[in-house]
């Protein structure tokens, strides 16, 4: 029996006796993994002449193999993937030598090798005790690249789960991207693009920030649509920087609105850091995620686990020395049901994961996630975020 089936009794008092049922159950989570970079310094290249589904359309080369690669131009427009149709140029990153040997961060192979360890650890317990296996579906923040993704899916506590890769490189001006990787015997994977967020500061500029992420596929046969999302920061304050976040949303709503229209029936899970509370404009009025399952409606068709969590205290970090849940999971209603145990996918629980190895214990920061970087220094930790986790469940069926 494959490790995802639970089994489980159910007391049938009519009859006297117990009888088995299975259930089938996947968790769907992610991780802010804090800045996983290799120790190469590097910049992206873009190269316009193929398509933006193929990975060399936007990929990330070391500085020192870019006298070898092709140029049209040095590129001084608007970063963004249709205005580079037919160019191939080059995007330097602000933070490309911060994570090298020769960095203040002393950022060698033996700290890279840790951190992918620590990385993988976490991933591999999100949900464990649910369904006695790694994610079928996890979400990952703050990547470099496609590399250090490849290097973390081949980390021994991840290698069994045969994991494939969703990643687009973004234009964010640090360089980092956002990521997917699934189980591939359960979520079969159909379609995937990014949906680019268009913000701008106080004085009209853009400002480059992560894409919302979608991949749409069958998980254990059913169709789903996952949205993974990195909303831009509160630099500059939460009010001046709001309008940033509620761009985001909508562009998110929209995409959710559409594919719903498009595959009626569709499942749709959107997670990640919002950079926002459960209760922000953001989600609450732009985006429109509900607290309570009696809320649910046509008009209100996505529901926020992180609600009912967050009324009660639950926090995944904390911003300024307060304590906020920037980390959050929203299904669509049909993802909801009363019932325990439906013959679909429906939500089965969801969480905030922070055993006690992923909170600090003393200092200033005693109870805080315990990161990775203090300043320059590298920890030893995991990640300035504690991991959110979905558990969606259905009975399972011989046949």
């Amino acid at each position: 029996m494959k490790k995802y089936f639970i089994i489980f009794a159910v007391l049938c008092f009519n009859f006297g006796f117990s009888q088995q049922k299975q259930v089938k159950r996947a968790a769907v989570a992610f991780l802010n993994v804090e800045n996983l970079w290799d120790t190469i310094a590097s910049a992206d290249y873009i190269d316009g002449t193929l398509p933006f589904s193929n990975p060399k359309f936007h990929r990330s080369v070391p500085i020192d193999s870019l006298k070898f690669l092709e140029t049209t131009e040095d590129y001084k427009g608007e970063w963004s993937n249709e205005l580079l149709v037919g160019k191939k140029v080059i995007r330097h990153q602000i933070l490309a030598t911060d994570f090298t040997a020769n960095s203040p961060k002393r950022w060698g192979t033996k700290y890279y090798n840790q951190k992918l360890a620590n990385e993988a650890k976490v991933i591999s317990e999100l949900g464990r005790q649910y369904t006695n296996d790694n994610p079928a579906i996890c979400g990952l923040i703050e990547v470099e690249n496609r590399q250090v993704i490849e290097d973390l899916i081949k980390q021994p506590a991840l290698a069994k789960s045969n994991y494939g890769i969703v990643h687009y490189n973004s234009y964010d001006a640090r360089g980092i991207d956002i990521a997917i990787i699934y189980q591939k015997n359960r979520f079969v994977v159909q379609n995937s693009y990014t949906k680019e967020i268009k913000v701008y500061n106080e004085d009209g500029r853009r400002q480059y920030t992560r894409d919302v992420l979608v991949a749409i596929g069958l998980l254990d046969g059913e169709k789903i649509a996952v949205f993974m999302n990195h909303w831009p920061s509160r630099s500059g304050g939460e009010a001046a920087s709001q309008p940033r976040r509620n761009a985001a949303a909508a562009v998110l709503k929209a995409e959710m609105d559409k594919l719903s229209v498009e595959y009626p029936g569709i499942k749709l899970i959107s997670m990640g850091d919002y950079n926002d509370d459960p209760v922000s404009p953001s989600l609450k009025k732009h985006l429109g995620a509900v607290e309570n399952p009696s809320d649910l409606s046509d008009k209100t068709p996505y529901y926020n686990l992180m609600y009912k969590l967050y009324k009660a205290g639950v926090a995944s970090l904390a911003y300024r020395d307060a304590p906020n849940l920037f980390d959050q999971i929203i299904v669509s209603k049909n993802l909801y049901s009363p019932e325990k145990l439906t013959p679909t996918y429906s939500i089965f629980k969801a969480e905030i994961y922070a055993p006690s190895y992923l909170v600090n214990k003393e200092g200033q920061w005693k109870g805080y996630p315990l990161r990775s970087w203090d300043g320059d220094r590298f920890t030893g930790g995991y990640s300035d975020h504690f991991p959110a986790v979905s558990i969606l469940q259905k009975e399972h069926i011989k046949k």
